[in-house]
């Protein structure tokens, strides 16, 4: 019967780390081995998904350790090993302290008799007894007598008297215990130190390998492994191959050793009763192997129930502001209502099955008891083959060994997912990078000019094969001229840029550098020669200075500063508080575009290098800081051979040459005027950026389109391939352009307006995935009757679960009690007296075993109905009051759309561990502690004194050992953070520390950050070991303690020996249950946090509430605005003043147009309109009311808005249009109506499923202008009194930009409008045209005005740059 008592650690988070649950090695030996263990026997579930194919063999999960290691860990197994033999050798002593008890017992029952005394140690009939029978007596008496006298005419068995000096035999049985006691404790402390510390050192390497081969890596092999999945794999991964060679191997080793001397005893000792016993045990495994079958079965489907609520969540908060403007937030929290249902069936369902099977193994564990005493009864008293001490040897002997089976099976779970873990790690550190950057060979050449060619190069990306990027590209690159590649996106400039570097290798042809094919230089020396400038550069979180350093290694401050000043980024630097030594921040991010921009180009120039690549190094900029960048480089291109890939014109026109490519070769080289008059690639392009040719622009956007087969066209990076196969390398840079189509367009993607403004630029979308542990605020764990507040409604099932619980409670002291009745029948003489109470006994242990089963059934339905319906309350509320929030909080990073889906999910599911079957099992060990305490003190209150001095040591060793086998992966998680934060940052920017050359300098940074979790993991073993060897000990020390007093009580006070069992048994086996009970308090004040941070969600009070009816509404609305010195700064970025006394004012029917370059605070007017915000300072007046004043939901309701990057829902078309209004049920004719006003309705109608077709999420199945189409529509049908369009046709080629403006031209008549637009085109016709300028208005009037003003729009417009 394997009964370990295995805890899960709580199903729901389904064993997120394989510390699935632990185990508690309770069960003390001995008679006490009653059994508490397999309480909840709810075997491990299987919480890994795809476990990785293992490849590695247990012991090669060593192959890193010393000599020193290994003889630590063959002494840690050795002392295993005695230590596992201890628990069997403890039985031997207790059968023979039961035989001496039993002896003991029968002597005096036999002396009880008066016809009998001793003589000479040996029981004989008194003398006078003998003699004849009184004739006085009258006849019944006389057949008595006769009676007895014929008794008496057979001599008596040889029974000893007098011999037995119980206290002197006790006091050696507790010298005994003592010695075990003793060896157990130096035995646990050893076994554990010395595994801990050599796993420590072993990991400790593993670590450093593992981290300095990825950092060699080739870059092809990042663009095939995700950054998140290798910071994963280095705090994780590691961590399973640790837990599989620690303490885990010395306790299987402990166990095992157990389980065989368990059985060894039994077979030796009594093999009938042992097969017998065995014989059951099936029974308990299969219930065993199906509980687990089912509940992973249950949890899976509940997980995938949950999931679908969770991509409702998920999406929904993406897309807050979507929400928030239409108004969508009732309607969102139904259908996330609808979702949860089906995920609380399940959960109910999980908890009903997990009742019926620990109710069976309780119920098959209780018969098997009943079974084995009836059968090893009659070998005692029929067949006299047993001594009952022999029995009980056996009988624990079979019941320690299954147990500690059971218990050492986590730990093969562990082994295995160690080795799963170690394959892939282990299979990267045997890799050869293919590309070696810190290998030592190759040339380095004396004196470099620095002639670059391309002869025949072929190449396609590791990631995508299928796709060949550059097609036998052959072109030359002269020293000392600046040489330009333009092309469409996709043509594969930047490509060849990479091979320049040699990120990569081609597959066919080769690269040279002054006439050497570069695949024979030495890397670092070939990369020291070049210097790069990207379009998203990529800062360290470190000081301007030493990002500058990073150039060149050992720089002196006086060239740092020269280079500063070439980079024209010296002034601003100046400027700054801290000048060189200010921080930049996480990626940067202290810093703006062109800032960052130039100490990257001053980075480059450190370097002095002699071959200078410039990758669209300005377009990710505005007008005003391009001009400076570009000076800056214009400056440096002096004297170097220089690449420059750019998408504007003017950073191309005074190249020296221009190549041209198109599908990946280079089809025309020449001056621009030479290349303008050869009508080529280079000339569409120009004519492109000056009118805009449909045929090409429709054959660019399909080769975008082509080029990227991913369905998540979410990113709005150039489309082409060679972005889309570094999707996941170069985060960084992916907020690139949208300027693929229409090139001229350098439109800041919409991340740039707002914090977040509407869209969501593609790297929110990868830190969602990989949320950053946050530095939450501490927060006060909640009341529990706050949360119980909350269940309240469940109340009558809580009270059923506590009923059964209290039951199942006192199954355990019940059992302590059969127990001992059975040992006392033992020395009744009488034998029909003895059957008749054996078979009585048994048969209670079978009711027992049924009341038991009910119970168990009863508890762990009802608490799993009282839990789950608790969850998905919470979860609605929570969701519901998420979406209650201002626009403001969504900013904080702590927010995020990933942050708050996964507090849905878990923090609700963690709040059932302080209800439900948290009160269960508090009321099922308050009632074992209870009905133990309340019984002992009743047969013997001396006795049970004395053990409740040792009932905290027990009750602490069983918490503590549920929390040691948890692991502690925690502590060592904190330790690990700050080299986890450079790893992090070395690997998200591999590309750039490839280019810098800077691997082996990240390398030693990580290895000193791994120095203090490598000390703490030392100081932890020698803690670690001495507890455990404590927790072992405490048991034996006890029993010393116990039996020895109750020698003494059986012998001056005439106590009942079986009552010395039966308290004894009693008060260890309640005082396991303490210790579980308390080894289940993190998870009860886990649930009290989860439950505060709940609270403090449903109590904060929005600023800007959407579920109020406060505010005023009024019935003509017209539409007429008035900002009056309106200022604002974002609460994220509370620095930074982005409306700086805004005044503008539009009348109804208006169309007002803001133009302005980005971050001047375009958006955040329109953003104050919508009240997603509220001004610090000023006023915004609608119709003349405050607009703080107007209540949100009816100001919503009267405002539509198209953002440049509308967000659709994963729902169909009709549905997504209906979205526009959410107050009422719209008609399939209000539709189609509203569809041919935005120029949708034929495309719609085209489509197969018509307006059912599913625009995917994100709208993903769509291109761009029928994106912006349905948001018109959508727009339209709430027939808005205002109409904002932000950037509405920006992201979109000519042709689709053409359709759009139509139906938005259509959409504004009779509407006030605010427009915001990059295109003169576009606004053009505006009734008022806004220039801003840092938060204010520069100018306004119309197009006319501003003309003749000759002020900044006539230069914007003359100038014929985009507005940006």
């Amino acid at each position: 019967m394997p009964t370990g008592s295995v805890r899960l650690n709580s199903i729901k988070k389904l064993g997120q780390d394989n510390h699935s649950y632990d185990v508690s090695d309770e069960g003390p030996p001995g008679p006490y081995l009653s059994m508490t263990n397999s309480k909840d026997k709810e075997k491990k579930v299987h919480g890994n998904q795809e476990q990785p194919a293992i490849r590695v063999g247990f012991f090669q999960l060593f192959r890193f350790s010393t000599c020193k290691d290994v003889a630590m860990m063959v002494v840690g197994s050795l002392c295993a090993v005695l230590h596992g033999s201890a628990q069997p050798l403890m039985l031997l002593v207790f059968g023979l302290l039961t035989d001496t008890f039993i002896e003991y017992d029968i002597e005096l029952n036999e002396l009880r008799d008066d016809r009998k005394e001793c003589v000479d140690n040996v029981i004989r009939w008194k003398k006078n007894y003998t003699m004849l029978p009184d004739p006085a007596l009258n006849q019944s008496d006389v057949g008595f007598i006769i009676n007895a006298t014929i008794e008496m005419l057979f001599p008596l068995r040889n029974m000893s008297c007098g011999i037995l000096d119980i206290e002197h035999e006790m006091t050696m049985f507790a010298f005994y215990y003592v010695g075990i006691g003793v060896s157990v404790f130096l035995l646990g402390y050893f076994q554990i130190s010395l595994w801990v510390t050599a796993a420590a050192r072993q990991i400790q390497l593993i670590r450093k390998m593992y981290f300095s081969k990825v950092m060699r890596m080739e870059i092809g092999w990042f663009d095939c492994t995700s950054v998140g999945e290798l910071n994963t794999r280095m705090s994780d991964d590691i961590n399973k191959i640790n837990d599989a060679i620690a303490d885990q191997v010395a306790i299987f080793v402990q166990r095992f050793t157990t389980f065989v001397c368990g059985f060894s005893i039994g077979f030796v000792k009594g093999w009938k009763l042992t097969l017998v016993i065995i014989a059951a045990s099936p029974l308990i495994g299969v219930g065993a192997g199906l509980m687990a079958l089912f509940v992973a079965k249950l949890t899976g489907m509940e997980l995938q129930a949950y999931a679908k609520a969770g991509a409702v969540a998920d999406e929904v908060l993406s897309s807050i502001r979507t929400v928030a403007a239409f108004g969508g937030e009732k309607k969102e929290v139904d259908r996330y209502d609808r979702n949860l249902v089906s995920a609380q069936r399940w959960g109910i369902r999980k908890g009903m099955i997990m009742g019926f099977f620990t109710g069976y193994m309780w119920l098959i564990i209780f018969l098997c008891y009943a079974l084995a005493f009836w059968y090893g009864s009659t070998l005692v008293i029929d067949t006299e083959e047993y001594t009952p001490g022999t029995l009980l040897q056996v009988f624990f002997g079979v019941l320690v060994a299954a147990m500690n089976l059971g218990q050492a099976s986590p730990c093969l779970e562990s082994f295995a997912a160690g080795r799963g873990a170690a394959t892939i790690i282990f299979e990267t550190i045997d890799r050869e990078p293919e590309i070696d950057c810190m290998s030592e060979a190759g040339y380095k050449l004396d004196r470099v000019k620095g002639d670059i060619e391309f002869h025949n190069v072929t190449f396609h990306y590791p990631s995508r094969p299928e796709v060949k990027i550059l097609d036998q590209l052959s072109v030359a690159v002269k020293s000392g001229e600046t040489t330009a590649f333009v092309g469409p996106s996709g043509a594969g400039k930047s490509t060849a840029i990479q091979l320049i570097q040699r990120f990569y290798d081609p597959k066919e042809g080769m690269v040279t550098l002054d006439g050497h094919d570069i695949k024979g230089l030495n890397i670092q020396w070939l990369r020291s020669l070049i210097g790069i400038v990207e379009q998203e550069p990529v800062l360290f979180a470190t000081t301007i200075a030493e990002n500058i350093r990073y150039g060149r290694p050992g720089v002196s401050m006086a060239d740092i500063i020269t280079a500063a000043k070439e980079a024209n980024a010296y002034n601003f630097i100046m400027d700054l508080p801290q000048k060189f030594d200010t921080l930049v921040g996480e990626g940067g991010g202290q810093m703006s575009g062109g800032q960052k921009q130039r100490i990257a180009i001053a980075r480059a120039l450190v370097r002095n290098p002699r071959i200078l690549l410039l990758d669209m190094a300005t377009s990710a900029l505005d007008n005003e800081s391009e001009a400076v960048v570009q000076e800056a480089l214009d400056k440096v291109r002096m004297g170097r051979t220089t690449i420059s890939i750019a998408h504007r014109l003017s950073t191309i026109k005074n190249a020296d040459v221009i190549v041209g490519f198109e599908h990946g070769r280079a089809v025309e080289r020449g001056k621009h005027n030479e290349l303008l008059e050869r009508k080529g690639v280079y000339f569409t392009l120009v004519t492109l950026q000056s009118q805009g040719d449909k045929a090409l622009n429709e054959k660019a956007r399909k080769m975008a389109e082509g080029g990227e087969p991913e369905p998540e066209r979410l990113n709005l990076s150039r489309a082409g391939s060679y972005r889309a196969s570094l999707r996941a390398s170069i985060r960084q840079r992916s907020r690139s352009q949208l300027s693929n189509l229409i090139p001229d367009s350098s439109v800041p993607v919409a991340g740039d307006l707002g914090p977040r403004a509407y869209s969501m630029s593609p790297e929110d979308k990868y830190k969602k995935s990989t949320p950053e542990e946050e530095q939450e605020e501490p927060v006060e764990p909640a009341p529990v009757a706050r949360i119980l507040k909350y269940n309240a409604p469940e109340w009558p099932y809580m009270v059923f679960g506590s009923l059964g619980a209290a039951i199942n409670g006192g199954v355990n002291p019940v059992y302590s009690l059969l127990f001992s009745q059975i040992l006392a029948t033992f020395s009744v003489t009488d034998p029909d007296a003895q059957r008749r109470e054996i078979n009585g006994i048994c048969v209670f242990f079978a009711m027992v075993g049924v009341v038991s089963f009910f119970t168990q059934m009863l508890q762990g339905y009802a608490f799993a109905k009282s839990g789950e319906l608790l969850t998905s309350r919470l979860r609605r509320i929570g969701f519901q009051a998420m979406l209650g929030q201002e626009i403001g909080w969504f900013d904080d990073h702590r927010n995020s759309p990933g942050a708050l889906t996964t507090r849905l999910a878990t923090d609700a599911s963690q709040v059932q561990g302080a209800t439900g079957s948290q009160i269960g099992m508090i009321v099922n060990s308050l009632t074992n502690i209870g009905v133990a305490v309340i019984m002992s003190f009743y047969f013997s209150w001396k006795l049970t004194l004395l053990i409740l001095c040792f009932l905290p040591f027990i009750a602490l060793s069983g918490g503590f050992q549920a929390k040691m086998l948890t692991g502690f992966a925690k502590q060592d998680k904190q330790a690990m953070e700050s080299a986890g934060q450079i790893s992090g940052e070395a690997l998200n920017n591999i590309r750039t520390i490839a280019g810098l050359g800077k691997e082996r300098s990240f390398v030693e940074m990580y290895e000193e950050h791994l120095t203090a979790p490598y000390q703490a993991a030392l100081q932890k073993a020698n803690v670690y070991g001495a507890c455990y060897g404590f927790a072992q000990c405490v048991v034996f020390l006890t029993n010393a303690a116990s039996f020895r007093f109750g020698g003494y009580l059986v012998e001056q006070e005439g106590l009942h020996f079986s009552l010395v069992f039966r308290v004894i048994s009693a008060i260890v086996t309640s005082g396991t249950a303490l210790g579980r009970a308390s080894s289940y308090t993190p998870d009860y004040a886990k649930a009290k946090i989860s439950a505060a941070r709940f609270f403090q969600l449903l109590d904060r009070v929005p600023p800007i509430s959407v579920y109020s009816n406060r505010g005023e509404k009024w019935d003509n609305f017209q539409g007429n605005l008035d900002f009056i010195e309106c200022k604002f700064t974002y609460p994220t970025r509370p620095d930074i003043q982005v409306l700086n006394g805004l005044n503008v004012s539009v009348k109804p029917g208006q169309t007002l147009a803001f133009v302005g370059s980005s971050g001047c605070g375009k958006s955040t007017s329109v953003q104050l309109l919508e009240r997603f915000y509220d001004p610090d300072d000023g006023k915004l007046l609608i119709d003349g009311h405050e607009s703080t004043r107007v209540n949100v939901p009816f100001l919503r309701s009267k405002i539509g808005i198209v953002s440049q990057e509308p967000i659709l829902f994963d729902c169909s078309i009709a549905e997504n249009i209906k979205y526009g209004d959410n107050s009422r049920e719209i008609g399939m004719n209000e539709v189609i109506s509203a569809a041919k006003k935005a120029q949708l309705h034929d495309f719609v109608m085209a489509l197969p499923e018509k307006y059912d077709t599913n625009v995917g999420s994100q709208g993903s199945q769509l291109s761009r202008g029928q994106k912006q189409r349905i948001a018109i529509a959508r727009a339209i049908i709430r027939d808005p009194k205002i109409l904002l369009l932000d950037e509405a046709t920006s992201a979109l080629d000519t042709e689709s930009e053409k359709t759009v403006q139509e139906a938005l031209d259509k959409a504004r008549e009779g509407r006030t409008c605010i427009v915001i637009a990059h295109r003169l085109s576009t606004i053009q016709n505006s009734d008022i045209i806004a220039v801003m300028s840092r938060g204010f208005v520069i100018e306004k009037g119309t197009h006319d005005q501003l003309m003749a003003l000759n002020g900044a729009y006539y230069k914007l417009v003359t100038t014929g740059a985009p507005i940006s």
